[in-house]
């Protein structure tokens, strides 16, 4: 194997911050190559967000066909139970179209920026030196060497571990990625884990026709939110017919018929007891896909959890390696790893010699989780805000999206709101909104924290009426 010339910067995966960072350092006149494994764009556009959030649109338009009697809308005289009929093919062929589109943007958006694009396996020689194996472990072998390395290889979902889960077919084990090619609705769905992943899986089959049970092991859903949001959030799931088992955990597989269902023994509330399911959906735990990169070579140090570990400007243990995206640890949200690109960018191509140099420390990370309706957040929990600010005279404004007028004419009022700030100052320390566009109206008080906006300038503000927005003109008034 020959030594090639030395690259200026060599990517080791093209996920939200790989693809945008190869472009941005081949438009600088540096000589790059991304290494690739799988599909270029990475885990949000090809398993991820898109395709994900692609599928929930459509569990969200049978949901509302279901509910066309609610308005005063029939799809026909003779069809007054107003059944839905899902054709999951074409469901997810839809989704199939575009994710495709997506990859096809962020593979131009490469070729155009001049980028060499490998697709193979990487591994670490040392900390300046790649091996790569392309053509799916059966092609060529190359050494590469360059200055700077960049990790953004992500994760994957974690290995299901289940007693007598061999004795189901492969079909029926389903993960989030999986979960997503089926062709047919599961009849009777089990989703093991009521974080983000589970309850959005779990209210997407639901509105398409599985009868759909969740199996959680802590005291609530999305155990890092405050009691009475995922409080509520559990009761919009129950209306629409979803089984939650709060402090519940699947033991084993019992038996299996013929037609392939099979029963599912499960601990809950101190006693067994035996749940029906034609399918599962393994939602909770990931893991970094960092076993084959043969990190030790390069002396780059990972946690207990196989994450890698690095500073606040993103350097590894190697120093001229840097680590990006979700196989550095949670948060794992697309935003992240593309403001770890933004980061990466800005300290290594600088505007100017006298730009000052980022970090990770401090920013702001809002999120959404895509039920319906959303669960948009930013800043503080209210537990985090009391435990971090034991001095601070904290308080809480909570809100119902039944009292919000635009939620009520578009008769989607389900939900709340609730804020978290320093009674004294008058600062917003954290903002969640589950209700209709959650995450955008999330994204308002956002800006207001970014800005060092007190609360009492959204009480006072003048917004356009009818909208969710002119709701921050009333939560304040419920503060205690």
């Amino acid at each position: 194997m020959a030594l090639q010339r030395p690259y200026d910067a060599l990517i080791i995966g093209s996920g939200q911050a790989g693809t945008p960072l190869a472009s941005a350092f081949a438009k600088a006149g540096q000589k790059v190559v991304l290494i690739e494994s799988t599909h270029i764009a990475g885990c949000c556009v090809n398993e991820g967000c898109t395709p994900t959030k692609t599928l929930i649109t459509s569990g969200r338009v049978a949901h509302l066909t279901q509910r066309g009697p609610d308005y005063g809308i029939h799809t026909s005289k003779e069809n007054e139970t107003n059944q839905v009929l899902v054709d999951m093919k074409k469901v997810r062929q839809r989704k199939r179209d575009i994710v495709e589109s997506f990859r096809g943007g962020s593979e131009k958006r490469l070729k155009d920026a001049g980028v060499e694009v490998l697709m193979g396996k990487a591994g670490f020689v040392s900390p300046t030196t790649v091996h790569v194996v392309t053509g799916g472990g059966q092609g060529s072998e190359k050494i590469l060497t360059a200055k700077n390395i960049f990790i953004n290889v992500g994760e994957r979902p974690a290995t299901p571990s289940l007693q007598g889960i061999k004795k189901l077919s492969k079909e029926r084990v389903l993960d989030s990625t999986s979960i997503q090619e089926l062709d047919a609705v599961p009849e009777k769905l089990v989703v093991i884990g009521g974080g983000y992943v589970g309850v959005e899986f779990a209210q997407l089959f639901g509105r398409l026709g599985s009868t759909v049970t969740v199996l959680q092991r802590a005291k609530q859903l999305l155990p890092r939110e405050d009691q009475e949001v995922a409080q509520a959030l559990k009761e919009i799931l129950e209306d629409e017919g979803v089984v939650i088992k709060l402090e519940s955990e699947a033991v084993g597989v019992d038996s299996v018929s013929e037609n392939g269902s099979f029963t599912l023994s499960v601990k809950h509330a101190g006693a067994e007891q035996q749940i029906e399911g034609t399918h599962i959906l393994f939602a909770a735990g990931r893991v970094p896909n960092t076993e084959s990169l043969n990190l030790e070579a390069a002396g780059i140090e990972t946690n207990a959890r196989g994450y890698i570990v690095a500073n606040e400007f993103l350097q590894t243990t190697a120093g001229h390696v840097y680590v990006l995206g979700d196989v550095k640890g949670p948060p794992a949200f697309t935003h992240i790893s593309y403001d770890d690109f933004r980061i990466i960018k800005a300290n290594l191509l600088p505007e100017s010699p006298e730009a000052p140099k980022l970090g990770t420390t401090g920013r702001l990370v809002p999120y959404v989780v895509y039920t319906d309706p959303q669960l948009g957040h930013v800043g503080l929990h209210e537990h985090e805000a009391r435990k971090q600010f034991p001095e601070k005279n904290i308080k809480t404004a909570k809100m119902p999206m039944a009292w919000v007028a635009r939620a009520l004419e578009t008769d989607e009022s389900k939900g709340l709101m609730k804020a978290v700030v320093d009674g004294d100052s008058g600062e917003i320390l954290g903002f969640t909104c589950l209700g209709i566009e959650g995450g955008e109206v999330m994204a308002v008080v956002q800006m207001a924290i970014m800005g060092g906006v007190r609360y009492q300038k959204l009480q006072d503000a003048v917004w356009a009426h009818p909208s969710l927005a002119e709701s921050l003109n009333n939560l304040w008034g419920f503060l205690e």
